[in-house]
């Protein structure tokens, strides 16, 4: 299998797994949305993980080489950062097809932004695990890059 593929899958799965339970109890005890709602929307926060996850790990590699985080809590705060800025659209958009009113969406982002501080770190951590369990080193590599 092909670094490109390995890559793919790697970052698929991470986000898929991590955010499906982290995103489904926000949505339940935060948001308020019934768990029929959080059924829906989980079904297209997956669907829409598939193709979104690969560029996450793409993003998250190219700021962090750009911002070049310093110590522990540079690469804490670039992690948190990384996810903030990607997953907080996407998410808001996700919760607003799904049903929840404006205000709703809106309470409900501004919460997962806090859990995307919150979340950072230790999702970036668990990408990395789960590359290194796919024979992948490092923050991810592009497809079309030397070496992989």
């Amino acid at each position: 299998m092909s670094v490109g593929t390995r890559s793919f899958l790697a970052d698929t799965l991470a986000l898929i797994l991590f955010f499906t339970l982290t995103s489904g109890l926000n949505e339940r005890f935060v948001v308020g949305m019934e768990w029929s709602e959080v059924l829906v929307s989980r079904s297209i926060g997956a669907a829409l993980m598939v193709p979104t996850a690969r560029p996450y790990g793409l993003w998250r590699e190219w700021f962090l080489a750009r911002v070049r985080p310093e110590g522990r809590v540079g690469t804490v705060l670039a992690d948190c950062a990384a996810l903030l800025l990607f997953q907080v659209p996407i998410y808001l958009a996700i919760v607003l097809v799904s049903g929840a009113d404006l205000v709703s969406a809106l309470r409900g982002s501004a919460s997962f932004a806090v859990l995307m501080l919150v979340l950072g770190r230790p999702y970036g951590l668990w990408l990395e695990w789960v590359r290194r369990r796919f024979g992948l080193e490092g923050p991810g590599r592009r497809p079309m890059s030397l070496g992989g």
